[in-house]
């Protein structure tokens, strides 16, 4: 199973754990969200979450999806650190918020090949968790930096039954080559876009939701700028993702 670390927490009947991936050796960079009790075989949904550029596996737009999910659904949540956050965060450096996204928006700019590699991360933690949780459904929330990053992951990875992602387009540096990732994605996508977005434009948010090459696409649009998900739009993420499976569909 799991290699735990000694950091967990309990917030409101959802406790997080912190572990470490086999394939990222003892480098604690993942956390578990379920409810406390929950057995290690018990078969319940994963929800894969990508974390936002000023956050990380423990932040607080995890703990947001983790109460939804984990506490009021029963299922797990997983998060994983991104490339320069949280246990992968420079000795030396602040691991908090606006330093955070300053870091990734560098490592973003200039240095392309990181994306493969963090990629290679996820899909090594998702053959972990197959193995130790077979028969669990495996569903993706990543917005903003989890776009930047869900795109090209599953762009190549099929287990993943059901996505939503957004908050993020065309415009931005080095953005441009996420139009073939959003090609070859095949699951189901909830697409959603801030009206307002101080960061990506209109243009170019849509212009990823129309690479999309899924049968399956749904696009929503809330006011406001590039803000923390919460209310109606936490709401609309909960319903596409824990909505009945289509007879026949991975």
């Amino acid at each position: 199973m799991f290699e735990w670390t000694d950091m967990q927490e309990l917030r409101d009947g959802v406790r997080c754990r912190v572990f470490r991936p086999r394939g990222e050796g003892r480098l604690a960079s993942a956390a578990m969200y379920d409810r406390p009790g929950t057995q290690p075989g018990e078969r319940a949904p994963v929800l894969l979450v990508q974390h936002g550029g000023s956050s990380s596996k423990t932040g607080v737009d995890v703990w947001d999806a983790a109460m939804e999910f984990a506490g009021r659904l029963g299922w797990r949540v997983v998060a994983l650190d991104g490339p320069v956050h949280g246990a992968r965060t420079p000795p030396g450096e602040p691991d908090e918020g606006p330093a955070n996204r300053a870091r990734f928006f560098h490592v973003w700019e200039h240095d392309p090949g990181h994306v493969g590699a963090h990629v290679a991360r996820w899909q090594a933690l998702i053959d972990e968790l197959a193995h130790a949780l077979p028969g669990s459904g495996l569903h993706w929330l990543g917005v903003s930096m989890g776009t930047a990053y869900g795109l090209p992951l599953l762009a190549v990875e099929r287990r993943v039954s059901r996505a939503v992602l957004g908050m993020w387009g065309t415009s931005f540096v080095q953005s441009a080559r996420l139009l073939d990732d959003a090609r070859a994605v095949r699951c189901p996508v909830l697409f959603q876009q801030k009206w307002d977005d101080e960061l990506f434009t209109r243009e170019g948010q849509l212009a990823l939701f129309d690479a999309l090459s899924t049968a399956d696409k749904r696009l929503q649009a809330f006011v406001g700028g590039h803000v923390r998900i919460a209310g109606e739009q936490m709401r609309e993420i909960v319903r596409f993702l824990s909505r009945p499976q289509a007879a026949g569909a991975p």
